[in-house]
C-alpha cells in the first residue's frame, strides 16, 4: 500500500495550520468574547448556547489540528470531518437559502471561508489512506 499512497504533505500540514489559526482562533473568539466576534463578522444576535457550542467545536478542531501537525496521517480524519460538515452546511443550509432568495449579506464571508476549507481539505486529505483497510496500511 505504501507505494500507492500519495500524500501531499505540505497541503496536509497547511490545512492543519489553517484550522489551528482559522477555526481555533474564531472558536476561541466566540467562547471568550462572543459579542466582539459576532460584531466583527457582522453576525446577528443569536442564542448564546448555540453560538458557544459552535465556538467550542471550532476550538476542538483547532486543538486536534495541533496533534495533526505531529502525526498528520493519524489525525487526517479530523480534516475529513471538517470537510463533511462544511459540505453538509452548504447543501442543507446555504443552497436552500440561496434558492429562496433570502441570502443575507453577512453570510458571504462565512461561505467564502468555508469554501476555502472545502477546497483545501479535498486537496490535502489522503483519501486512499483513510479508506484503506487497516491491514493494507
Amino acid at each position: 500500500m505504501s507505494k500507492e499512497l500519495k500524500v501531499r504533505w505540505a497541503w496536509l500540514k497547511g490545512m492543519y495550520i489553517y484550522t489551528i489559526i482559522g477555526a481555533g482562533g474564531v472558536g476561541l473568539g466566540i467562547v471568550v468574547m462572543p459579542d466582539g466576534t459576532r460584531s466583527m463578522f457582522g453576525w446577528p444576535s443569536q442564542d448564546p448556547i448555540i453560538l458557544g457550542a459552535l465556538g467550542s467545536v471550532f476550538v476542538a478542531f483547532g486543538l486536534l489540528s495541533i496533534l495533526g501537525l505531529r502525526s498528520p496521517l493519524k489525525f487526517a480524519p479530523i480534516l475529513l470531518l471538517q470537510l463533511c460538515y462544511k459540505v453538509v452546511w452548504f447543501i442543507g443550509v446555504i443552497l436552500p437559502i440561496l434558492f429562496a432568495g433570502k441570502f443575507p449579506n453577512y453570510a458571504l464571508i462565512s461561505v467564502v471561508i468555508f469554501a476555502t476549507y472545502i477546497i483545501g481539505d479535498l486537496i490535502a486529505i489522503p483519501f486512499s489512506y483513510i479508506f484503506a483497510k487497516q491491514s493494507d496500511r
